[in-house]
């Protein structure tokens, strides 16, 4: 399996995870957090994949991803029972983070795969990062968290997208520039959200 690859299931692990806690916020049934689940994982890579003219789209050709969270859908509501205690805002918060800075990077990975030029691979990058939780909140009916609470959320997205392209351009290692950049956007954003970092 390659680095991408493995950072790209993460990621739709973590992005999942943040569609059943906002889901079971909203007391929906099994269905409902299936959907949630669903398009937070998929959402920015299947955009992405779009845009790139990518066919099949990669949860498609992939199709054992969309089982996992079919099957993961199953369990979620007596599993966040278990850890209602825990499930908070700021749960959600680290888990978009860890969403945001493993989907960014396999997007702007996949962009330079397809043969993008750079400023165009880190706009995948962020969208691949930022589309799913924007679409989750939307079908939860909330404002999207990019657009509502001010923080430079898809800002810590472009600044990892360039991390790993200028990384990429000087021939560090692939892997190592796999993980610190993904690494670089989860931290950027966990300290604009501790610290109150805002663009207004």
């Amino acid at each position: 399996m390659s680095i991408v690859k493995l950072i790209e299931i993460l990621a739709i692990l973590v992005g999942a995870f943040s569609g059943f806690i906002e889901a079971r916020s909203k007391k929906m049934d099994v269905v409902g957090v299936f959907i949630v689940a669903f398009i937070t994982a998929f959402g920015g890579g299947t955009l992405r994949d779009v845009l790139l003219d990518i066919r099949p789209l990669f949860w498609v050709q992939h199709q054992e991803y969309a089982i996992l969270i079919f099957f993961l859908s199953l369990v979620a509501a007596p599993l966040l029972r278990t850890l209602k205690k825990i499930v908070s805002e700021r749960l959600i918060v680290v888990a978009d983070a860890l969403g945001l800075g493993l989907f960014s990077i396999a997007g702007v990975s996949e962009a330079l795969n397809a043969n993008m030029p750079l400023f165009i691979a880190s706009m995948m990058g962020v969208i691949t990062g930022i589309f799913g939780g924007v679409l989750r909140d939307i079908v939860c009916n909330e404002i999207p968290m990019v657009l509502r609470d001010g923080k430079p959320y898809a800002m810590c997205s472009f600044a990892g997208c360039w991390m790993y392209l200028l990384m990429n351009r000087v021939g560090i290692d692939a892997n190592f520039s796999l993980w610190s950049s993904a690494l670089l956007i989860v931290m950027l954003r966990l300290i604009t959200w501790v610290h109150g970092i805002k663009l207004r």
